[in-house]
Protein backbone atom coordinates (compact mmCIF):
# COMPACT_ATOMS: atom_id res chain seq x y z
CA UNK A 1 0.00 0.00 0.00
CA UNK A 2 2.79 2.56 1.00
CA UNK A 3 4.61 2.06 -2.27
CA UNK A 4 1.32 2.43 -4.46
CA UNK A 5 0.80 5.68 -2.34
CA UNK A 6 4.36 6.62 -3.44
CA UNK A 7 4.16 5.86 -6.85
CA UNK A 8 1.06 8.17 -6.91
CA UNK A 9 3.41 10.90 -5.25
CA UNK A 10 5.51 10.59 -7.38
CA UNK A 11 3.51 10.53 -10.56
CA UNK A 12 1.76 13.98 -9.10
CA UNK A 13 4.89 15.52 -8.96
CA UNK A 14 6.12 14.84 -11.91
CA UNK A 15 3.13 15.77 -13.84
CA UNK A 16 2.90 19.45 -12.02
CA UNK A 17 6.45 19.61 -13.13
CA UNK A 18 6.18 19.06 -16.63
CA UNK A 19 2.95 21.17 -16.36
CA UNK A 20 5.14 24.29 -14.70
CA UNK A 21 7.98 23.68 -17.45
CA UNK A 22 4.93 23.50 -19.79
CA UNK A 23 3.69 26.67 -18.43
CA UNK A 24 7.56 28.57 -18.69
CA UNK A 25 7.74 27.61 -22.15
CA UNK A 26 4.41 29.06 -23.43
CA UNK A 27 5.09 32.58 -21.90
CA UNK A 28 8.21 32.90 -23.21
CA UNK A 29 6.82 31.47 -26.96
CA UNK A 30 3.93 34.43 -26.23
CA UNK A 31 6.67 37.02 -24.89
CA UNK A 32 8.29 36.42 -28.00
CA UNK A 33 6.40 38.64 -30.50
CA UNK A 34 8.50 38.04 -33.65
CA UNK A 35 10.53 35.15 -35.17
CA UNK A 36 13.75 36.83 -35.70
CA UNK A 37 15.44 40.28 -35.74
CA UNK A 38 17.65 41.12 -38.86
CA UNK A 39 19.48 44.11 -38.64
CA UNK A 40 21.46 46.71 -41.01
CA UNK A 41 22.99 49.87 -40.48
CA UNK A 42 26.27 51.59 -38.94
CA UNK A 43 27.38 52.07 -35.96
CA UNK A 44 24.49 53.08 -34.09
CA UNK A 45 23.08 49.38 -34.47
CA UNK A 46 26.51 47.36 -34.70
CA UNK A 47 26.83 44.79 -31.65
CA UNK A 48 30.34 43.76 -32.77
CA UNK A 49 30.90 43.25 -36.79
CA UNK A 50 33.92 45.58 -36.58
CA UNK A 51 35.71 43.61 -33.82
CA UNK A 52 36.31 41.05 -36.73
CA UNK A 53 37.37 43.57 -39.15
CA UNK A 54 41.58 43.25 -39.25
CA UNK A 55 42.27 46.21 -40.48
CA UNK A 56 39.35 48.69 -39.10
CA UNK A 57 40.08 51.27 -36.65
CA UNK A 58 36.32 51.46 -36.51
CA UNK A 59 36.56 50.00 -33.43
CA UNK A 60 34.95 50.16 -29.94
CA UNK A 61 36.31 46.90 -28.40
CA UNK A 62 38.05 48.53 -25.53
CA UNK A 63 37.50 50.73 -22.57
CA UNK A 64 35.10 52.75 -21.37
CA UNK A 65 32.80 51.59 -23.58
CA UNK A 66 30.27 49.15 -22.16
CA UNK A 67 30.79 49.99 -18.82
CA UNK A 68 27.17 49.81 -18.04
CA UNK A 69 26.80 46.60 -20.38
CA UNK A 70 25.70 44.19 -18.06
CA UNK A 71 29.25 42.06 -18.46
CA UNK A 72 30.85 45.54 -17.52
CA UNK A 73 32.95 44.80 -20.53
CA UNK A 74 33.50 46.65 -23.92
CA UNK A 75 32.00 44.57 -26.54
CA UNK A 76 32.12 46.27 -29.75
CA UNK A 77 29.35 48.35 -29.07
CA UNK A 78 29.55 51.97 -29.74
CA UNK A 79 28.26 52.88 -26.21
CA UNK A 80 28.40 52.78 -22.76
CA UNK A 81 25.96 50.07 -22.38
CA UNK A 82 23.01 48.70 -24.74
CA UNK A 83 22.35 50.32 -28.10
CA UNK A 84 19.23 50.88 -29.70
CA UNK A 85 19.51 46.99 -31.86
CA UNK A 86 19.85 45.63 -28.04
CA UNK A 87 16.74 47.21 -26.78
CA UNK A 88 14.87 46.64 -30.27
CA UNK A 89 15.42 42.89 -29.31
CA UNK A 90 14.14 42.95 -25.84
CA UNK A 91 10.82 44.80 -26.70
CA UNK A 92 10.06 41.91 -29.52
CA UNK A 93 11.13 39.29 -26.82
CA UNK A 94 14.41 37.93 -28.20
CA UNK A 95 17.95 37.92 -27.29
CA UNK A 96 19.97 40.75 -29.17
CA UNK A 97 20.96 39.42 -32.79
CA UNK A 98 24.71 38.05 -32.74
CA UNK A 99 27.19 39.96 -35.18
CA UNK A 100 27.06 37.81 -38.42
CA UNK A 101 30.89 38.05 -38.54
CA UNK A 102 31.03 36.51 -35.21
CA UNK A 103 28.78 33.02 -36.90
CA UNK A 104 30.16 33.65 -40.73
CA UNK A 105 32.12 29.97 -40.42
CA UNK A 106 28.73 28.58 -38.86
CA UNK A 107 26.55 26.93 -41.70
CA UNK A 108 24.26 25.68 -38.83
CA UNK A 109 20.97 27.44 -39.65
CA UNK A 110 20.02 27.35 -35.78
CA UNK A 111 22.73 29.90 -35.34
CA UNK A 112 20.45 32.43 -37.46
CA UNK A 113 16.69 31.35 -36.58
CA UNK A 114 16.17 34.29 -34.36
CA UNK A 115 18.33 36.81 -36.23
CA UNK A 116 21.66 38.17 -37.04
CA UNK A 117 23.05 41.74 -36.89
CA UNK A 118 24.93 43.00 -39.70
CA UNK A 119 25.52 46.00 -38.75
CA UNK A 120 28.66 47.74 -39.05
CA UNK A 121 30.56 50.94 -37.34
CA UNK A 122 31.15 53.35 -40.05
CA UNK A 123 28.94 51.94 -42.82
CA UNK A 124 27.11 54.02 -45.08
CA UNK A 125 24.40 53.65 -47.60
CA UNK A 126 27.40 54.00 -50.55
CA UNK A 127 30.25 51.96 -50.60
CA UNK A 128 32.39 55.34 -49.49
CA UNK A 129 36.73 55.75 -48.81
CA UNK A 130 36.33 54.14 -45.11
CA UNK A 131 34.60 50.83 -46.67
CA UNK A 132 37.10 50.78 -50.00
CA UNK A 133 39.85 50.27 -47.58
CA UNK A 134 38.14 47.18 -45.49
CA UNK A 135 37.05 50.21 -42.46
CA UNK A 136 33.63 49.30 -42.77
CA UNK A 137 30.96 46.63 -44.67
CA UNK A 138 28.97 48.84 -46.34
CA UNK A 139 25.30 48.22 -46.87
CA UNK A 140 25.50 46.46 -50.10
CA UNK A 141 28.12 44.00 -48.75
CA UNK A 142 25.66 43.61 -45.30
CA UNK A 143 22.86 42.52 -47.69
CA UNK A 144 25.00 40.26 -49.70
CA UNK A 145 25.63 38.73 -45.97
CA UNK A 146 21.70 38.22 -45.74
CA UNK A 147 21.48 36.44 -48.68
CA UNK A 148 24.26 34.23 -47.43
CA UNK A 149 21.97 33.69 -44.72
CA UNK A 150 18.67 33.49 -45.89
CA UNK A 151 19.88 30.55 -48.16
CA UNK A 152 21.12 28.47 -45.28
CA UNK A 153 17.80 29.04 -43.63
CA UNK A 154 16.17 28.31 -46.95
CA UNK A 155 17.99 24.78 -47.06
CA UNK A 156 17.92 23.24 -43.98
CA UNK A 157 14.56 24.34 -42.66
CA UNK A 158 11.70 23.12 -44.08
CA UNK A 159 10.81 25.76 -47.77
CA UNK A 160 7.67 27.26 -46.16
CA UNK A 161 8.35 27.50 -42.83
CA UNK A 162 11.50 29.46 -43.23
CA UNK A 163 9.85 31.56 -45.41
CA UNK A 164 6.86 31.89 -43.05
CA UNK A 165 9.27 33.26 -40.56
CA UNK A 166 10.94 35.74 -42.76
CA UNK A 167 8.05 37.31 -43.87
CA UNK A 168 6.94 37.69 -40.44
CA UNK A 169 10.61 38.79 -38.81
CA UNK A 170 11.38 42.18 -39.06
CA UNK A 171 14.52 44.13 -40.98
CA UNK A 172 15.63 47.19 -39.46
CA UNK A 173 17.90 49.39 -40.87
CA UNK A 174 19.45 52.22 -39.33
CA UNK A 175 22.06 53.84 -41.62
CA UNK A 176 22.66 57.20 -43.66
CA UNK A 177 24.28 59.65 -40.96
CA UNK A 178 28.12 58.48 -42.59
CA UNK A 179 26.99 59.12 -45.90
CA UNK A 180 26.10 62.68 -45.19
CA UNK A 181 29.31 63.19 -43.08
CA UNK A 182 31.04 61.88 -45.91
CA UNK A 183 29.65 64.15 -48.40
CA UNK A 184 30.65 67.45 -46.57
CA UNK A 185 34.09 65.93 -46.02
CA UNK A 186 34.69 65.44 -49.43
CA UNK A 187 35.16 67.91 -52.38
CA UNK A 188 35.12 65.74 -54.80
CA UNK A 189 31.57 64.58 -53.69
CA UNK A 190 30.33 67.81 -53.30
CA UNK A 191 32.00 68.49 -57.21
CA UNK A 192 30.02 65.40 -58.51
CA UNK A 193 26.64 66.40 -56.55
CA UNK A 194 24.57 69.08 -55.46
CA UNK A 195 23.48 68.05 -52.02
CA UNK A 196 19.67 68.09 -53.23
CA UNK A 197 21.27 65.05 -55.82
CA UNK A 198 22.73 63.49 -53.06
CA UNK A 199 20.54 62.84 -50.56
CA UNK A 200 17.87 61.89 -53.51
CA UNK A 201 20.71 59.40 -54.63
CA UNK A 202 20.80 57.97 -50.99
CA UNK A 203 17.27 57.39 -50.68
CA UNK A 204 17.03 55.53 -54.10
CA UNK A 205 20.31 53.50 -53.59
CA UNK A 206 18.83 52.37 -49.90
CA UNK A 207 15.28 51.45 -52.04
CA UNK A 208 17.57 49.02 -54.18
CA UNK A 209 19.22 47.39 -51.28
CA UNK A 210 15.44 47.14 -49.84
CA UNK A 211 13.51 45.58 -53.12
CA UNK A 212 17.03 42.74 -53.21
CA UNK A 213 15.86 42.19 -49.18
CA UNK A 214 11.56 42.22 -50.75
CA UNK A 215 12.62 39.26 -53.38
CA UNK A 216 14.04 36.75 -50.60
CA UNK A 217 10.99 37.46 -48.10
CA UNK A 218 11.32 40.17 -46.62
CA UNK A 219 7.74 41.91 -45.72
CA UNK A 220 8.15 43.85 -42.54
CA UNK A 221 10.59 47.04 -42.64
CA UNK A 222 11.66 49.39 -39.78
CA UNK A 223 13.73 51.96 -40.97
CA UNK A 224 15.19 55.30 -38.75
CA UNK A 225 15.82 58.40 -39.97
CA UNK A 226 18.78 60.39 -39.80
CA UNK A 227 18.96 62.23 -36.33
CA UNK A 228 19.92 66.19 -35.56
CA UNK A 229 23.36 65.27 -36.56
CA UNK A 230 24.09 68.89 -36.30
CA UNK A 231 24.02 69.14 -33.08
CA UNK A 232 26.11 65.78 -31.59
CA UNK A 233 29.12 67.08 -30.22
CA UNK A 234 31.73 66.48 -32.72
CA UNK A 235 30.23 69.30 -34.87
CA UNK A 236 29.06 71.53 -31.88
CA UNK A 237 32.81 71.82 -30.89
CA UNK A 238 33.44 73.08 -34.07
CA UNK A 239 32.07 75.77 -33.27
CA UNK A 240 33.66 78.38 -30.94
CA UNK A 241 29.57 79.28 -29.48
CA UNK A 242 29.04 75.57 -29.36
CA UNK A 243 25.99 75.90 -31.63
CA UNK A 244 24.43 73.28 -33.78
CA UNK A 245 25.78 73.00 -37.82
CA UNK A 246 22.50 74.12 -39.14
CA UNK A 247 23.73 73.20 -42.65
CA UNK A 248 23.99 69.25 -41.60
CA UNK A 249 20.54 69.21 -39.58
CA UNK A 250 19.20 71.10 -42.99
CA UNK A 251 20.46 68.08 -45.38
CA UNK A 252 19.18 65.59 -42.61
CA UNK A 253 15.76 66.71 -42.97
CA UNK A 254 15.90 66.33 -46.73
CA UNK A 255 17.31 62.79 -46.57
CA UNK A 256 14.69 62.06 -44.49
CA UNK A 257 12.14 64.00 -46.88
CA UNK A 258 13.18 61.68 -49.23
CA UNK A 259 13.21 58.45 -47.29
CA UNK A 260 9.98 58.83 -46.92
CA UNK A 261 9.05 59.10 -50.47
CA UNK A 262 10.38 55.74 -51.26
CA UNK A 263 9.05 54.27 -48.42
CA UNK A 264 5.83 55.21 -49.60
CA UNK A 265 6.87 54.36 -53.39
CA UNK A 266 7.27 51.00 -51.88
CA UNK A 267 4.37 50.00 -50.32
CA UNK A 268 2.58 50.87 -53.54
CA UNK A 269 4.70 49.09 -56.11
CA UNK A 270 5.07 46.08 -53.68
CA UNK A 271 2.72 43.68 -52.21
CA UNK A 272 2.78 42.49 -48.91
CA UNK A 273 5.45 44.98 -47.89
CA UNK A 274 4.74 47.05 -44.46
CA UNK A 275 7.32 49.44 -42.63
CA UNK A 276 7.46 51.68 -39.65
CA UNK A 277 9.18 54.81 -40.46
CA UNK A 278 11.09 56.71 -36.99
CA UNK A 279 11.97 60.27 -36.97
CA UNK A 280 15.15 60.20 -35.37
CA UNK A 281 15.30 63.66 -35.98
CA UNK A 282 11.75 64.85 -34.30
CA UNK A 283 11.96 62.99 -31.71
CA UNK A 284 16.04 64.20 -30.92
CA UNK A 285 15.54 67.34 -31.80
CA UNK A 286 12.62 67.49 -28.80
CA UNK A 287 15.03 65.58 -26.42
CA UNK A 288 17.73 68.60 -26.91
CA UNK A 289 14.97 71.32 -26.91
CA UNK A 290 13.36 69.92 -23.80
CA UNK A 291 16.13 67.67 -22.02
CA UNK A 292 14.83 68.18 -18.48
CA UNK A 293 11.67 66.38 -19.61
CA UNK A 294 13.76 63.64 -20.66
CA UNK A 295 15.38 63.28 -16.91
CA UNK A 296 18.70 65.11 -19.15
CA UNK A 297 20.72 67.93 -17.98
CA UNK A 298 23.70 67.63 -20.37
CA UNK A 299 22.86 68.33 -24.10
CA UNK A 300 26.06 69.67 -25.89
CA UNK A 301 29.15 67.98 -24.33
CA UNK A 302 30.01 64.12 -24.68
CA UNK A 303 29.88 61.49 -21.70
CA UNK A 304 33.46 60.40 -22.51
CA UNK A 305 36.03 61.97 -24.37
CA UNK A 306 38.84 64.80 -23.87
CA UNK A 307 38.99 68.67 -24.57
CA UNK A 308 36.18 71.02 -25.28
CA UNK A 309 32.64 69.15 -24.86
CA UNK A 310 34.81 65.94 -24.79
CA UNK A 311 35.22 65.99 -28.42
CA UNK A 312 38.50 66.90 -29.14
CA UNK A 313 39.43 63.42 -28.64
CA UNK A 314 37.01 60.45 -28.50
CA UNK A 315 36.14 57.61 -25.86
CA UNK A 316 39.51 55.97 -25.69
CA UNK A 317 40.93 54.12 -22.55
CA UNK A 318 43.24 57.41 -21.62
CA UNK A 319 39.53 59.45 -21.70
CA UNK A 320 37.69 60.35 -18.82
CA UNK A 321 33.90 59.82 -18.74
CA UNK A 322 30.94 61.09 -16.28
CA UNK A 323 30.00 59.24 -13.43
CA UNK A 324 25.91 59.65 -14.33
CA UNK A 325 25.90 58.30 -17.95
CA UNK A 326 21.86 59.04 -17.56
CA UNK A 327 22.34 62.70 -17.14
CA UNK A 328 23.87 62.58 -20.85
CA UNK A 329 22.19 62.60 -24.15
CA UNK A 330 25.61 61.72 -26.04
CA UNK A 331 28.07 58.86 -24.78
CA UNK A 332 30.81 60.15 -26.88
CA UNK A 333 31.17 62.60 -29.75
CA UNK A 334 28.82 61.12 -32.25
CA UNK A 335 26.74 58.52 -30.78
CA UNK A 336 24.17 58.32 -28.24
CA UNK A 337 23.98 56.83 -24.64
CA UNK A 338 21.47 54.22 -23.55
CA UNK A 339 19.56 56.38 -21.78
CA UNK A 340 18.68 58.52 -25.01
CA UNK A 341 18.87 54.76 -27.30
CA UNK A 342 15.81 53.34 -24.66
CA UNK A 343 14.05 56.85 -25.20
CA UNK A 344 14.24 56.42 -28.99
CA UNK A 345 13.14 52.41 -28.71
CA UNK A 346 10.31 52.96 -26.27
CA UNK A 347 9.00 55.98 -28.81
CA UNK A 348 9.57 53.76 -31.97
CA UNK A 349 7.95 50.70 -30.14
CA UNK A 350 5.10 52.22 -28.58
CA UNK A 351 5.29 55.79 -29.60
CA UNK A 352 2.30 57.75 -31.77
CA UNK A 353 2.30 59.31 -35.19
CA UNK A 354 4.03 62.04 -34.12
CA UNK A 355 7.17 59.99 -34.46
CA UNK A 356 6.30 56.69 -36.10
CA UNK A 357 4.71 56.72 -39.60
CA UNK A 358 2.07 55.11 -40.97
CA UNK A 359 2.56 52.80 -37.67
CA UNK A 360 4.93 52.02 -34.68
CA UNK A 361 6.88 48.66 -34.39
CA UNK A 362 4.68 47.36 -32.20
CA UNK A 363 1.54 47.85 -34.82
CA UNK A 364 3.87 46.48 -37.24
CA UNK A 365 4.66 42.89 -35.59
CA UNK A 366 0.66 42.95 -35.31
CA UNK A 367 0.27 43.49 -39.14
Amino acid sequence: METRVSLVKFCCFFFFFFLCLFSIRLELSEAQMVPAVFVFGDSLVDVGNNNYLTVSVAKANFQHNGIDFPTKKPTGRFCNGKNAADLLAEKVGLPSSPPYLSLSKNKDAASYINGVSFASGGAGIFNGTDQVFGQAIPLSKQVENYLAVHKILVEQLESSAAENNISKSIFAIVIGSNDLFDYFGSSNLRKKNSPQQFVDLMANTLKAQLMRLYTVGARKFFLAGIGVIGCIPAERVKNKTHECNEERNFWSVKYNEALKAILNELKSELQGINYTYFDTYGIMQNLIQNPSTYGFNEIKAACCGLGDLKAKVPCVPVSTYCSNRKDHVFWDLYHPTEATATIFVDTLFDGSSQYTFPMNVRQLVSV
